[in-house]
């Protein structure tokens, strides 16, 4: 064996023994930065903030749209101080208003009461973003139960152009939402959506920015509204012969991704803060928790997926003090757990497979290439932890099937956990060890594993998961 310090931060790009003929997709630049990103808000805002409903009939008078008090600053320094790192707003919902003075509607904020008809809340929180250093992304329905042309192929244009507006007026935009959800047809106007276009629109005007939908084609959705991501997670899709809304795939396949699939289309996880997703008075006293809000980031950035929570602004255009304190506690937790990485002062043994014992730098950020078969962290002393954070090096790909840990006390095995996938997050809890070493056995691989980090921690008892 090998014997290396660990620091913060491990970089390892290692070849398995264990291969098969399967390559794994790598994400595109764009999708390695939105991996980056982690955990960012939704802001469910429109007309059903005042109406008190979920879904719009889009027949509601635009006067009522009239926040008070509408801050987006303070959406903005709301998001910072959670260590959110972007917004993805309703720009337009299925009720068909637009929050900017789209040219192409009239059920917009231009027809409303709000500033008299001046306001702009794509422009306030773009700008508003930039300036705290957030990125901004755009939910845009398809489905429209406004808009006289839907049903239509002239609204396919209309909704080309409300994107090219979007990306041309309010840019960059880094995430673009396409809502899968659509009631329509008791109306009988039903939309054959030309996707294409809509994707062509997004590679000219605004080729960096990640288009989120059933099968993507950058995101996928995770396949439930409640921020669990499967276990396993894999950063794959086979999209072909599936639609967006009711032609998506099954629901397990979103939640895990397909084991060995030909595109790489990572989950994002929606959940939003209260029962609703837009705003009601009546459910103030139902705020997920700040503990409630840790678990749903185990179970989603904890398996390699992203975090969107939805905290809708309420009627005065403000998020509510009651959200806030959630929010506030839910990073305070973040904190804490890890911040203090027990294996800074440890040291890695790493164990190669006989044909190749020697490292090879394979890229400029120290990585290295060899085939690991497992390796051991060692504590200077005897030490209690109940959580391992593991990572993958994505941009090699996905390739860890099956690992094991192995914890050590006196060079004497006291127990073990398994687990199929890492990506680019996995974060494992368990009851407390109080050991000298763990050992890490990668067990199945496909091709070339890319272990970029490890970490131990010791959180509070009550986040660990029984």
């Amino acid at each position: 064996m090998k014997k290396f310090c660990l620091g913060i931060v491990v970089l390892l790009a290692i070849s398995s023994a264990a291969q098969d003929n399967y390559k794994s997709p790598v994400p595109s630049k764009k999708q390695q930065a939105w991996h980056e990103t982690e955990f960012y808000l939704f802001m469910h805002f429109g007309p059903n903030t005042f109406t008190d409903k979920e879904w719009g009939t889009g027949t509601e008078p635009e006067a009522i749209f009239n926040p008070t008090q509408l801050d987006c600053k303070q959406w903005c320094s709301t998001a910072k101080a959670a260590g959110a790192k972007g917004i993805i707003i309703t720009a337009k919902h299925h009720d068909g208003f637009c929050l900017w003075p789209s040219n192409f509607s009239t059920h917009t904020v231009r027809e409303s009461k709000w500033k008299d008809g001046k306001g702009d809340v794509l422009k306030e929180l773009s700008q508003a973003c930039r300036e705290a250093g957030l990125k901004f992304g755009v939910y845009l329905s398809p489905w429209d139960r406004n808009h006289p042309d839907y049903g239509t192929d002239k609204y396919n244009t209309v909704f080309a152009g409300m994107m090219k507006e979007i990306f041309l007026n309010y840019g960059p935009i880094w995430e673009m939402w396409w809502d899968g959800a659509n009631g329509e047809g008791p109306n009988g106007k039903i939309q054959e959506y030309d996707w294409k276009r809509y994707e062509n629109i997004v590679k000219q005007y605004s080729p960096n920015t990640v288009v989120f939908s059933d099968i993507g084609p950058d995101i996928r959705w995770v396949g439930n509204e409640n921020g669990i991501a499967g276990d396993p997670n894999w950063n794959f899709l086979d999209p072909d012969g599936f639609k967006r809304g009711e032609g998506a795939p099954p629901t397990d396949t979103l939640n895990q991704g397909n084991y060995r699939g030909r595109r790489w289309m990572p989950a994002e996880c929606d959940v939003s803060i209260r029962p609703g997703w837009f705003w009601h008075a009546n459910e103030d006293d139902k705020i997920k928790t700040p503990r409630q809000l840790f678990d749903i980031y185990i179970k989603s950035v904890g398996r390699g997926a992203n975090l969107l929570l939805n905290v809708p602004p309420d009627s005065r255009g403000l998020i509510s003090d009651k959200d806030i304190v959630a929010l506030t506690g839910f990073k305070k937790l973040r904190d804490e757990s890890f911040g203090n990485n027990l294996a800074n002062d440890a040291k890695m043994y790493y164990q190669f497979a006989p044909q190749d014992v020697s490292f090879q730098t394979v890229d400029s950020n120290g990585a290295f290439g060899a085939n690991l078969q497992n390796f051991m962290v060692e504590f200077p002393q005897k030490t209690k932890i109940n959580c391992i954070v593991l990572k993958e090096a994505i941009r090699f790909g996905q390739t860890v099937r099956k690992f094991r840990i192995v914890f050590y006390k006196e060079n004497k095995s006291v127990g073990e956990i398994k687990g199929t996938s890492i990506g680019r997050k996995r974060i494992l809890t368990f009851p407390e060890k109080n050991i000298n070493s763990f050992k890490v056995f990668l067990e199945d691989a496909r091709g070339r594993d890319n272990i970029s980090n490890v970490a131990a921690y010791l959180i509070d008892d009550k986040l660990v998961e029984k």
